[in-house]
């Protein structure tokens, strides 16, 4: 199939979409997704990873409740217009069902515990407020302020700061490791709550910035901490996947 849809006597080809996702920025990522779903159902069926016949049906069947195809003659119908055929729906599913399987032995439990165990300072949490000056001079000035009367840090954020964040009386909420500068984040982290720290310029030094440390949360596995590391379980096991082939671009 060359063609994809016509509007008139104008028609819309499978070159004239590969060309707009190419200048759209959206075919590496696209392709890149592709790799990876590979990846993952080739070691699947490597590792004997069972797909039975009753989840394919299962998941078939699903998929046609959601897309409201309720007889079989709808399925083809639909099916048809794709230009897919029976066997390639069924090859979709099966994939899908050995990529779910696969990833889920990656990031079992135990996998997810024995992470955080060894790696439990990355998920230390804290929560910061800011004020972002146009100026050193103003910054070392707010910070004198600041020593004298913490309290009013979110009433100096509100008329003095620059960020966006000063209708929130500066504050930037819960963070985590690695989502700082890492010679900021150092300081932040091994600070005190209560403690101002700064200001801080930016590379430029168009702006200096000023933290409070509002309080500390060590590590837990909580729901957040435990989809982090799903995720880098995840990323971790496909690199290490990607390089036991040879990738290349056609």
């Amino acid at each position: 199939m060359t063609d994809i849809v016509r509007i008139d006597d104008e028609v819309i080809s499978v070159d004239d979409f590969v060309r707009t996702l190419k200048l759209s920025g959206q075919f590496e990522s696209l392709v890149e997704q592709m790799v990876r779903d590979r990846l993952t159902v080739n070691a699947a069926k490597k590792q004997g990873i069972p797909v039975l016949t009753e989840e394919i049906q299962e998941r078939a069947d699903q998929f046609r409740r959601v897309q409201g195809l309720h007889r079989a003659a709808d399925m083809n119908q639909y099916l048809s217009a794709l230009g897919v055929s029976l066997d390639e729906f069924e090859e979709f599913i099966t994939d899908a069902l050995y990529q779910e399987k696969m990833l889920a032995k990656v990031c079992n439990d135990r996998a997810v515990e024995e992470y955080f165990k060894l790696n439990s300072p990355k998920f230390d949490s804290i929560e910061v407020s800011h004020i972002v000056l146009d100026a050193e001079g103003k910054a070392k000035e707010m910070i004198s302020v600041l020593q004298d009367d913490p309290d009013c840090f979110a009433e100096m954020a509100m008329e003095h700061s620059v960020a966006d964040t000063r209708d929130k009386g500066g504050l930037i909420g819960k963070v985590m490791r690695g989502s700082l500068k890492s010679d900021i984040e150092a300081k932040v982290f091994n600070a005190k709550v209560g403690d101002l720290l700064g200001p801080f310029p930016s590379p430029d030094r168009t702006v200096f910035e000023i933290f409070m440390v509002n309080a500390k949360h060590p590590a837990t596995l909580d729901e957040e901490s435990t989809a982090e590391i799903r995720r880098l379980l995840k990323e971790e096991w496909l690199l290490g996947r990607a390089q036991e082939h040879i990738i290349e671009a056609c």
